[in-house]
């Protein structure tokens, strides 16, 4: 009888030792899933060489004003995105020449000469918008003379029409390049075409404006 216990205690004790050594195999089956599927995805562990989201791209944009064409082009990643017909300064107050940039952006701009204020509307010198550069007192801008665009018209700025100037306006940023050339070039020939245009003189402005400077003073606040 003591026997027969024996024999039936020792075959319980093996059961549970085969129990328990399942269930520590599957707690440690357990553990191993539940630390792979907390340990963080390939692309975030160093080391490795994982695609990573590209960021956008900025667009490279520069201005290009041809003097003897009186032309202004836009030119964005290398390709030209628009050309407008422009004004530039007379033989006795001419536009400068060389490499500038952006520096502020005013809409509705007022006019400042000692004396004069010439407050944002349709009598503006300035026109609807004004895109300063690094030359002082210098500036593309509109007007409010639309007939003397293509002509040596002004007192060293660049003059676009109005809807011209608030089309560049909404394109262009602080810190784009712009190059003013004087002259006839490759690049000029290829975009502008390879005749400038005859020369043409500006017609006689009105008596208030003939000694006036194109710089204004902001009154409406830069758009940096």
């Amino acid at each position: 009888m003591r026997r027969a216990t024996r024999k039936s205690e020792g075959q319980a004790n093996g059961k549970m030792r085969q129990v328990l050594a399942a269930a520590a195999v599957m707690l440690m089956a357990a553990a191993r899933a539940q630390a792979q599927s907390a340990a963080p995805p390939p692309e975030a562990q160093p080391g490795t060489s994982a695609t990573q989201t590209p960021a956008a791209s900025v667009v490279v944009r520069k201005i290009l004003v041809s003097l003897p064409e009186r032309k202004l082009a836009v030119v964005e990643d290398g390709k030209v995105v628009k050309i407008y017909r422009v004004a530039v300064g007379k033989r006795s107050t001419p536009s400068p020449v060389g490499e500038f940039q952006v520096i502020n952006r005013v809409a509705g701009p007022s006019y400042y000469q000692p004396g004069l204020v010439v407050p944002a509307g349709p009598e503006n010198p300035l026109g609807t918008h004004w895109i300063g550069i690094d030359s002082k007192k210098i500036g593309i801008h509109g007007t409010n003379q639309p007939r003397s665009i293509g002509r040596r018209a002004s007192h060293g700025c660049i003059r676009m029409k109005n809807e011209d100037v608030a089309e560049l306006f909404a394109r262009v940023r602080v810190g784009d390049a712009v190059e003013i050339l004087a002259e006839h070039t490759t690049e000029t020939a290829q975009i502008f075409g390879a005749a400038a245009p005859a020369v043409l003189t500006a017609q006689a402005a009105p008596a208030a404006q003939t000694k006036l400077t194109e710089a204004p003073r902001e009154t409406a606040a830069a758009a940096q």
